[in-house]
């Protein structure tokens, strides 16, 4: 599942979040670790001061093995390390004890060694949590943990200082939390609403774009919105929109001007072949003739497409299939209509059949036959026409579909024709927002299907 957004919006709110996250995250960590190195500091100067404080008592008289001074059970003097099993040596604090005691002047304080411990597995504060005084760092004594620091003595004997562990410093990290909040909330919502007068302007360009490809209409232009940059690019896509739309008019005059001068002649010359007294000679003349004016019908209505006057209609596609089907059935030809689902799509429907038309037809013409079906496949509905002919190489599919291309290099129209029936269908196909596809049928044949989005 693809995470990412596709929109501008989208996009750029989440990279912003990523990276408030990622730079509240690092803070985050230095915090934690900057308040970890005064907890260190803290733990190395409370047992470097009993250390100091126990040998500078000591004077180096004192060979009892109890505890030094009376009430400072943290502190005692043994004639072994007073190591148990599972303590957790902290090299960290070792190292940084050893400078601080040798800094002051002891000596031994290169061979001190620093240990972690659960708190009750540690002799002396279990004797004094049984004799009842005081114990407790903020936390329990089941989740407390004490730190042992052991120098040598000239004598062989060890002295021992013992410091709870400081609890960590979660005020710190709460309030960076909080204000990681409070600082998402208002940036995200700030871009939001700045994101919000950029994008919006560009989503309905994006939308008018979409109709004026569909279209052509110049009506409904939209008014120029949003920062400055975006206004004149909206200003600018209008001023092409009329250009264009002019352009357009300007070729349907054009196109009907020369479709008038070109059409009057030949009625002229259809009038003029019946003084032929060849009949053969007249047949042909008038086949020229008639050629000629379905190949200028067939340009100016591929000039024409996608400005047609009538606007899409919803329409059941295995209807408008039969009425197609049923043209050929009686002119004779060999085409048939599947059984299948009830489809309903906006469609024009003249161009529609116009479309299906052209694909029955070349499949009659190189086939001989076609079977429709009507289906609705991923989100599209599918008009398809197969045949059992001879199909199209498969160097050649992507360019059938350019203009007076033929599958047969004939101009003759009974097995070649002009070769704009293909790209009829595929301009109507396109106009309704959809596409025309062309692939040999594995069992032989061609298959040219109608993919019309709903």
């Amino acid at each position: 599942m693809n995470l990412w957004p596709r929109s501008l919006l989208g996009q750029v709110l989440l990279s912003v979040a990523a990276a408030l996250l990622a730079a509240q995250a690092i803070s985050a960590v230095l915090l934690l670790r900057a308040a970890d190195e005064r907890r260190e500091q803290r733990l190395v100067g409370s047992l470097a001061v009993q250390l100091i404080a126990a040998a500078n008592a000591e004077g180096g008289a004192r060979r009892d093995q109890g505890p030094i001074g009376g009430r400072r059970l943290r502190i005692e003097r043994s004639a072994q390390l007073p190591a148990l099993p599972g303590d957790a040596p902290v090299p960290r604090l070792q190292r940084a004890l050893a400078g601080v005691l040798v800094e002051e002047g002891m000596q031994t304080g290169a061979g001190v060694r620093v240990v972690e411990r659960e708190a009750l597995r540690d002799p002396r504060i279990l004797q004094r949590i049984a004799s009842g005084r005081p114990f407790g760092n903020g936390i329990p004594p089941s989740r407390s943990h004490v730190v042992l620091a052991s120098v040598p003595r000239a004598d062989g004997t060890w002295i021992t200082a013992r410091v709870l562990q400081p609890p960590r410093e979660n005020g710190a990290l709460r309030g960076l939390v909080m204000q990681t909040a409070v600082l998402f909330s208002v940036l995200m919502l700030a871009m939001w609403l700045i994101l919000r007068r950029i994008t919006r302007p560009l989503a309905a360009l994006t939308g008018r774009v979409e109709t004026f490809a569909r279209t052509q209409d110049p009506a409904g232009q939209l008014a120029a919105e949003g920062p400055d940059d975006v206004r004149r690019l909206i200003a600018a896509h209008n001023a092409m929109e009329a250009r264009i739309a002019a352009m357009l008019d300007e070729k349907d005059v054009m196109l009907g001007a020369i479709g008038h001068d070109l059409k009057t002649p030949l009625a002229a010359l259809r009038v003029r072949i019946e003084s032929v007294e060849d009949e053969g000679e007249r047949a042909r003349m008038a086949a020229g003739i008639e050629d000629i004016v379905r190949t200028l019908d067939d340009i100016l209505t591929l000039a024409r497409i996608g400005r047609a006057g009538e606007p899409p209609e919803r329409t059941e596609l295995a209807a408008l299939a039969a009425s197609v089907v049923e043209e050929f059935e009686d002119m004779g030809d060999d085409v048939t209509l599947a059984d299948g689902p009830r489809v309903v799509a906006a469609v024009q429907v003249t161009w529609a059949k116009r479309a299906l038309r052209n694909l029955v037809s070349n499949a009659v013409r190189y086939a001989g036959g076609a079977e429709v079906a009507v289906s609705r496949e991923r989100g599209e509905a599918v008009l398809r026409v197969s045949d059992h002919g001879p199909g199209i190489p498969p160097d050649r599919i992507g360019a059938m579909t350019e203009p007076f291309v033929r599958g047969e290099a004939s101009r003759n129209r009974a097995t070649g024709g002009a070769g704009l029936g293909l790209t009829l269908a595929r301009a109507i196909a396109e106009a309704h927002g959809g596409r025309l596809v062309l692939a040999n049928r594995p069992e032989g044949g061609l298959a040219a299907e109608l993919r019309l989005p709903f």
